[in-house]
């Protein structure tokens, strides 16, 4: 189970990914965060393969539950 969740939906989209890094270095390694987007965050996903080194790619999920909202998890090492 994630240890936290953002729901980013609602927020602009400058202001995401700095909020997600924030919660994600906040997290203990083997915990995950789990963003509810609306869209599919590929482009997020490639920027924390790149960029952060606790970032678990190989367990990295996204699951579409409808229109305007795909959830992803993403683990840390």
């Amino acid at each position: 189970m994630p240890a936290t969740t953002l729901d980013l939906r609602d927020v602009p989209p400058p202001e995401r990914h700095p909020k997600i890094h924030d919660a994600f270095e906040d997290l203990e390694s083997g915990e995950a965060l789990e963003i509810v987007n609306d869209h599919e965050p590929k482009p997020l996903f490639y920027e924390f393969q790149a960029e952060v080194e606790s970032f678990d790619a190989d367990n990295y999920d996204v699951e579409r539950r409808g229109d305007g909202e795909f959830v992803a998890t993403l683990p840390k090492t």
